[in-house]
């Protein structure tokens, strides 16, 4: 979601007809942040950077600075406090007013602050993306209102709103005529999407990606981030009978203990966690399930570290990101007692990390001698001579080819892999 709004800030920005973005921040006349509150290091850092942004508007007073994002709807005002030589303060929700701050800011010589929450307007308002890659994001809605008690989304996003289908469907449209094949449809919580249609119905997500499904020129989907609660029945289904579906789900658990899992306000038990992921094996034997895991929550014994553990055993997970419970500000689980030593919870991270390592050098493993499915989107980073592309199961793979393969399907045979990387040669046909 944060690569899909930082795109969105670029394009904003250079819809004004005389900007242009540049790569070294020395270069910039303006500077804009988009930040992340989920934790607690991702909102340090904004205001380190901050920091150094600061010392290049001394040398260049003309330079504007703006702050965006989840830090930026939380904090609000209270950032000018902390760091007055910020010029912009706008949330997720009011990105595509960028234009119109900074004019503001221009005028007036004063700080702009909005970070209000104007429902989708964002999306009436967002200039077509320009996009030269084969995949692209899609924001199907915003917010989530499931209050879990650790998380802050709700407070900096908002309640959960969903676009129009229409709306969805014409940008769909829109990037595959610029090359697009693969969509990955976004939100905090996809699963929740209630779409208005034209006639005034409304339609779940398992209709939504029915219909992405179903235009010729999509030739793979997928979606992220979802919610085990509302894993239903029909989606489950659609792996069964839409072979466009990718073979790779990231379906965030947070604890294989039950006990965590209801302080947590999750809503549903490891056995219901389990059994949701049986039935996707079922219909789909070959899929891919990553998660999310927060160790060291308030109040966790080393019996609810070693359910988790047990958990990541039974379901096989191809890999997770996971890290230390990190309160947030005004989310319930900030005010319980925590008394775990920060040593113990550290063990435990690292227990569970290498774990799940090595449950994904398996799956790595098991792909040699396999030929897979690639998109082909960028230049490898360790060689101009080779390829990156994606697996169907959501893995990175380099092998040499030529440029003019960017934005098509090969198929590459897998030579060899480690937990994140494959190699591979390409099949020629």
């Amino acid at each position: 979601m944060n690569e899909y709004d930082s795109d969105k800030m670029a394009d904003v920005m250079q819809a004004c007809g005389d900007m242009a973005q540049v790569d070294r921040p020395e270069d910039a006349d303006i500077i804009l942040f988009n930040t992340c509150s989920i934790r607690e290091k991702a909102e340090d850092k904004v205001f380190s950077d901050l920091g150094r942004a600061r010392e290049m508007k001394l040398r260049k007073p003309a330079l504007l600075i703006g702050v965006g994002g989840c830090v930026a709807s939380q904090e609000g005002g209270a950032i000018l406090k902390r760091a007055p030589y910020v010029d912009v303060v706008f949330g997720p929700q009011t990105l595509h007013r960028l234009p119109q701050l900074i004019e503001d800011r221009l005028a007036s010589g004063k700080a702009q602050v909005d970070v209000s929450f104007p429902e989708i307007e964002k999306f009436d308002h967002l200039p077509a993306t320009q996009t030269t890659h084969g995949a692209a994001f899609v924001s199907i809605m915003e917010g989530c209102s499931k209050y879990c008690t650790f998380c802050v989304v709700p407070y900096t996003r908002g309640e959960e709103i969903s676009r129009p289908l229409a709306d969805v469907l014409r940008e769909v449209e829109k990037l595959t005529a610029q090359g697009v094949s693969e969509v990955t449809l976004i939100g905090q919580n996809v699963n929740a999407y209630q779409g208005e249609t034209p006639d005034g119905d409304t339609v779940d997500f398992a209709y939504l990606v029915q219909a992405v499904a179903a235009m010729p020129s999509v030739q793979r989907l997928r979606f992220t981030t979802s919610h085990p609660r509302e894993m239903t029945q029909r989606l489950i289904n659609l792996y069964a009978t839409t072979p466009k579906l990718a073979s790779h789900l990231h379906l965030p658990v947070q604890s294989g203990s039950d006990r965590v899992l209801a302080a947590m306000k999750r809503g549903y038990t490891a056995l219901e966690y389990k059994s949701v992921v049986r039935k996707l094996r079922v219909v789909r034997p070959d899929i891919s399930i990553t998660s999310d895991f927060i160790i060291g929550f308030p109040g966790e014994t080393e019996a609810d570290f070693e359910a988790t553990m047990k958990l990541i055993d039974e379901v096989g997970f191809d890999a997770s990101f996971s890290f230390l419970f990190s309160p947030r500000p005004g989310t319930p689980a900030a005010e319980m007692q925590d008394d775990t030593p920060y040593e113990a919870k550290m063990s435990r991270l690292h227990r569970l990390q290498e774990r799940i390592a090595a449950l994904g050098q398996q799956v790595s493993d098991g792909m040699a001698g396999t030929v897979q499915r690639v998109l082909v989107e960028n230049i490898s980073r360790k060689s101009e001579a080779e390829l990156a592309g994606r697996t169907e199961n959501n893995r990175v793979v380099n092998f040499a080819g030529s440029p003019g393969m960017l934005g098509r399907y090969v198929d590459v045979r897998i030579a060899s892999g480690t937990l994140h990387t494959l190699r591979g040669e390409l099949v020629l046909q």
